[in-house]
C-alpha cells in the first residue's frame, strides 16, 4: 500500500479542527486507513489502493474533515470554461488512445506545494496508472503554451526535446535509451512504432507521455501561476476519475478549476466532469448487511460523514470517487461511518462442530503441488472484459454481461479462468522468462434454461517460455492426478483457442472435466505475447467429487 506523509500542519488547517494527538490516532485509523505515525510536524498514513482521492493531502483532509462532521456532505466544485481545445489525432489510436485535459488557474506555489503536486502525480502514477502503464499525467505551466495543444503520434526519431534533468535535446528513441527515466519506463513503448507526443501551437514539444516532460515547457517553478493538466491512457473512464482526484485536491489548494474541450475526429469531449453520480440505495440491503435498523434520516447522515449527499431516496457519489462499482460499496462506507466499534458481538444461536470445507483442502493440496512445480499462484477478478474472455481468446463462449458495468475493463462475469491468466503474461512481458502462472477461481454460466446463474471452481495453469510445449504441460497434469490417485484420460479435439493437432479433452471415470493444448498464435498475436503458451483448464468442482469417492480419499 502506498504511504503518505502529511504534513500535520497543512492537514489540520484542511480540515478546519485540531484534535489531540489521540484522538487524531482514533479517527484516521476508524477511517479505513493504517495509521503509521504521528508527531507534532507530520502524520504518516498507509492509504489503501481502492481510496486514491486520498492519495495527497487534500483528498485526505476532505475525506476526514466529513468524517468527524467539520465538513460533512458532498463537496461542490465549480469548473468554469475556459474556452481552449485540445486537437486529438488519430494517429494515437493504436497506442494509447485518450487523453482527458484540465486547466488550473490562481494557484501560488512554494516549494512545499510543488513537493504536494509531485507526491499526487506519482501517488497516481504508481496506483491508479500501474506504474504508468494503464495511464499517465502530465503537469505543464500554461504561460509557456499556447493554445490549441495537439495530441499525436509520430515516428520517435523525427521529434526531438530537451527532457527533464537532462542538459540535451534528445529524440523519443534516444531518450529511452540514454535518460534514467527513459530506461525505467521503456517497455511501456516497447515495439511501437510510433511514440505519443503532446505539442503547443506554436509547435514546441510538451511531452512524450508515459514517459516525460520537457524541459522547457513543461516544469512547474514557484512563478506559475496557472497550469495545464493531461491525463493519457487507454480507458476513459479511468483517465475522467485520474483528473478529477487532482483537479480537486487544487482547487483544495486554492485554485480554480477550468474545462478544455477535447476535438476527436468524430466527437467532442469537455473535461473534467464533476457532476455527482446518483446511486439507488436499498435500506433493506443497508439492513440485512449490517445487522442494523437504521432509518432513512441516520442512514443520511451516514454517507455524509463519508462525503456523499442523499436526496430523493438517491446517494449522490463524487465524481472523484473511483472505487464505488457496487452499492455494497456504499453499504460498506456507511459501516465505517457507524463506527465498528460501535456493533454489538453476537452469539450465534446455532452449535456446530468445525471442519474444514473439502473443497479448500483440495485447493491447498493443489496449490502446494504446482509450487514444487516452480509455478506462481495468481488470484485476479471475477470480473473480466468480453473482448479478452472472446475476441482475443479466437473462441465464441457464452458470457454473462453486466447491464451497467461502471468500468468496461469489467464488463462480464467471467465465463473461464484461462483468459485472465494470458491476460497477466501480456501486462508482464517485460519480466524474465519462463512465466509458469497457476490460478484456481470462479467461473459464472447460464443454466440450461438461461434464468440463473450457476458457479463452479476451476483450475488453469499456463506455461510460456520459448521452449514450453504440449509435453511440458501433460506432465504437470501427470503430477496432479497422481498425488490425487485419479487416473484420467485425453482425447484428440478441437478449440479454437489452441492448436488444433496439439488440443485435448481431458476425462476422468468419463465425464469430461478439462481441455489441455499448445495456445493458438493468433490468441498469442491478440494478447501480444512473443512466446508460446501451454495451458490447461480443469474443473476443480467436479475433480473434488472423484476424491472425495475415492478410497482411501486422498484429502485426508
Amino acid at each position: 500500500m502506498p504511504t503518505l506523509r502529511l504534513n500535520r500542519k497543512e492537514f489540520e488547517n484542511l480540515v478546519g479542527k485540531r484534535l489531540s494527538e489521540e484522538k487524531l490516532k482514533d479517527r484516521i485509523s476508524m477511517l479505513g486507513t493504517d495509521l503509521e505515525e504521528v508527531n507534532d510536524k507530520e502524520i504518516i498514513v498507509e492509504v489503501f489502493p481502492d481510496r486514491p482521492d486520498m492519495l495527497s493531502e487534500q483528498g485526505f483532509a476532505r475525506a476526514f474533515s466529513a468524517f468527524i462532521d467539520v465538513k460533512p456532505g458532498l463537496r461542490k466544485y465549480k469548473v468554469k470554461n475556459s474556452g481552449e481545445k485540445i486537437i486529438i489525432k488519430d494517429s494515437v489510436k493504436e497506442i494509447r488512445p485518450y487523453t482527458v485535459c484540465a486547466i488550473i488557474k490562481n494557484l501560488k506555489f512554494n516549494d512545499e506545494k510543488i513537493k504536494e503536486i509531485i507526491q499526487i502525480q506519482e501517488k497516481l502514477h504508481v496506483t491508479f496508472g500501474r506504474k504508468r502503464k494503464k495511464l499517465a499525467i502530465g503537469i505543464y505551466p500554461c504561460e509557456k503554451i499556447k493554445f490549441p495543444v495537439t495530441y499525436f503520434a509520430e515516428n520517435p526519431e523525427k521529434v526531438k526535446f530537451r527532457p527533464l534533468e537532462y542538459k540535451n535535446e534528445l529524440n523519443g528513441l534516444q531518450i529511452l535509451k540514454l535518460h534514467p527515466v527513459g530506461k525505467e519506463y521503456a517497455h511501456l513503448l516497447e515495439g511501437c512504432k510510433q511514440f505519443p507526443f503532446f505539442k503547443d501551437a506554436n509547435n514546441n514539444i510538451l511531452s512524450m507521455p508515459p514517459i516525460i516532460n520537457s524541459y522547457d515547457t513543461g516544469r512547474i517553478t514557484e512563478e506559475t501561476k496557472e497550469i495545464f493538466i493531461e491525463c493519457s491512457g487507454f480507458e476513459w473512464h479511468n483517465l475522467n476519475f485520474c483528473l478529477n482526484i487532482i483537479v480537486t485536491a487544487l482547487a483544495d489548494m486554492g485554485g480554480e478549476i477550468y474545462s478544455l474541450e477535447l476535438d476527436y475526429k468524430n466527437k467532442k469531449e469537455i473535461t473534467p466532469d464533476l457532476n455527482p453520480k446518483e446511486w439507488n440505495l436499498n435500506i433493506g440491503n443497508v439492513n440485512r448487511l449490517l445487522g442494523l435498523d437504521l432509518k432513512k434520516n441516520k442512514i443520511k447522515e451516514l454517507l455524509e460523514f463519508m462525503g456523499y449527499d442523499y436526496k430523493n431516496n438517491k446517494v449522490l457519489v463524487p465524481a472523484y470517487r473511483s472505487d464505488v462499482i457496487h452499492e455494497v460499496d456504499i453499504i460498506e462506507d456507511i459501516a465505517i461511518a457507524y463506527g465498528f466499534e460501535n456493533f454489538k458481538e453476537e452469539i450465534p444461536k446455532v452449535a456446530t462442530i468445525a471442519e474444514e470445507n473439502p473443497l479448500q483442502i483440495l485447493k491447498r493440496k493443489i496449490s502446494d503441488i504446482l509450487i514444487g512445480h516452480k509455478l506462481i499462484e495468481t488470484n485476479s477478478y471475477n470480473l473480466a472484459d468480453k473482448e479478452d474472455m472472446i475476441t482475443r481468446m479466437n473462441n465464441k463462449i457464452s458470457c454473462i454481461e453486466l447491464t451497467n458495468p461502471v468500468n468496461q475493463d469489467y464488463n462480464v462475469m467471467r465465463p473461464w479462468v484461462l483468459p485472465s491468466l494470458i491476460k497477466i503474461l501480456s501486462e508482464n512481458k517485460h519480466n524474465e522468462y519462463p512465466q509458469n502462472l497457476f490460478e484456481m477461481g470462479d467461473i459464472f454460466k447460464k443454466t440450461e434454461n438461461g434464468t440463473q446463474i450457476k458457479e463452479a471452481i476451476r483450475l488453469a495453469i499456463v506455461l510460456c517460455h520459448e521452449k514450453t510445449n504440449f509435453t511440458e504441460i501433460k506432465q504437470i497434469l501427470d503430477s496432479l492426478m497422481n498425488a490425487l490417485d485419479l487416473s484420467y484420460t485425453i482425447e484428440e479435439t478441437k478449440h479454437n483457442s489452441f492448436i488444433e493437432g496439439r488440443v485435448g479433452r481431458i476425462s476422468v471415470k468419463k465425464k469430461e472435466i478439462a481441455y489441455i493444448g499448445e495456445i493458438h498464435p493468433q490468441v498469442l498475436v491478440n494478447f501480444g505475447l512473443n512466446y508460446p503458451v501451454a495451458a490447461l483448464e480443469l474443473n476443480l468442482t467436479d475433480l473434488l467429487n472423484f476424491c472425495l469417492e475415492s478410497e482411501p480419499k486422498p484429502l485426508k
